[in-house]
């Protein structure tokens, strides 16, 4: 039985290695006592990741899942859902990611990222909290009509149910945001605009396809996995490029879709798919994983795996064939990925062009990850802007 343990946070390339060495299924225990398989190898996640077998729907599990609990009406959302439902919700909920949606958002991404940079201007800072935090915030706000005056309240709230002090502070963001959301649906209901709110609330009045629950979540989904990620993608995809010379080097000559999938290959915020559950007893790996059982799928340690890629250790910004998990696979695949490329191809590039001197202000082995062994990301980020 592996126990996950602190080494998942501070050295999870090196851990999952040992793991893919043993074998390609291992039964272990999370950090709160809940039983688990734990998914390894590239084949067999990537397999596991398209299974109708292993359902997202809680209500399939043994008993022994935990996890993060949400009201009713924040619940119903494609994370939690197989189809039949989730196929339906899908296809309504992508029209408002369809390209000619998120393309034009292209230049007020710009806009945003320049004026976080204009505000930099010390010699040192903190990129966590004052660009690669805001900036995501600030394009979900676009995206979904929130007002610039309701925009602190709007990511205080994200930020303590994504990292609060006492479970009190995440209950009371969660009932506050779960709240505004209900008051901004309603407005956007009386005055509609053009952004992804808007369009969601047309569609579901429209020919009653959504329930209100259904639209309430899709906002909330919409925030919450598009903040958390993509703050990350920029966190993650900066350190690895600050702690790799050549990389950034390259990098310096321009950020490009196949440069972040790299970053996202490299050092993904996911680093563990979201838990699925067997509908019937599976076998994976030459494993048989019993019905109802929680199962955890390594993208960490899929994207490692050099039985997929070459030289898999080596952060190499011109990787052609790079087939990464990040987003997803199947019919789970991440609506927003065009999205969050977008906005790190923004972000990366418009940092390192305003600063192209810019360095890590401590050692490497200084960086303070979150405490998290599902979601990989940064404390802090101290750079020097030059």
């Amino acid at each position: 039985m592996i126990e996950i343990d602190s080494s998942f946070v501070t050295e999870p390339r090196a851990t999952y290695a040992r793991l893919r060495e043993q074998g390609p299924v291992h039964r272990a225990t999370a950090p709160d006592g809940t039983s688990i398989w734990l998914v390894t190898r590239y084949a067999d996640v990537r397999a596991a990741l398209a299974d109708p077998r292993l359902s997202l729907d809680k209500k399939n599990s043994a008993g022994g899942y935990r996890g993060f609990s949400l009201p009713p009406a924040l619940d119903a959302n494609l994370l939690n859902m197989d189809a039949p439902e989730h196929t339906r919700l899908r296809r309504i909920i992508g029209k408002a990611f369809a390209p000619r949606r998120i393309e034009p958002l292209r230049p007020r991404v710009q806009q945003l990222a320049d004026a976080l940079l204009d505000d930099l201007t010390e010699r040192e800072a903190d990129l966590m909290p004052a660009y690669c935090g805001p900036l995501p915030i600030a394009v979900i706000c676009e995206l979904l009509g929130v007002g610039e005056a309701d925009r602190p309240d709007f990511r205080s709230w994200t930020d303590h149910l994504l990292a609060p002090e006492t479970p009190d502070q995440a209950r009371n963001a969660l009932g506050a945001l779960h709240g505004y959301l209900l008051d901004l649906i309603a407005a956007k209901r009386a005055n509609p605009g053009a952004d992804f709110l808007s369009t969601l609330v047309s569609l579901r009045d429209e020919e009653d396809r959504l329930s209100e629950d259904e639209l309430t979540a899709a906002a909330f989904l919409v925030l919450f996995a598009g903040y958390e990620n993509t703050v990350n993608v920029l966190g993650n995809g900066l350190a690895a490029l600050l702690t790799n010379p050549a990389a950034l080097a390259r990098a310096r000559q321009g950020i490009t879709s196949s440069t972040v999938d790299e970053l996202l290959r490299f050092d993904p915020p996911p680093q563990l798919a979201i838990r699925r559950f067997p509908l019937v007893d599976v076998e994976i790996g030459g494993v048989t994983i019993p019905a109802g059982e929680t199962v955890l799928l390594s993208l960490v340690s899929a994207h490692h795996d050099p039985d997929r890629y070459a030289d898999p250790e080596h952060l190499d910004l011109d990787r052609a064939d790079n087939p990464h998990l990040a987003f997803g696979h199947g019919p789970h695949y991440c609506l927003g990925a065009a999205l969050a490329r977008m906005e790190t191809e923004i972000g990366l590039n418009t940092l390192l062009s305003r600063f192209p001197d810019l360095a890590l202000a401590v050692p490497e082995q200084e960086l303070h990850w979150r405490n998290s062994f599902r979601n990989r990301g940064l404390r802090t980020l101290p750079v020097t802007l030059r």
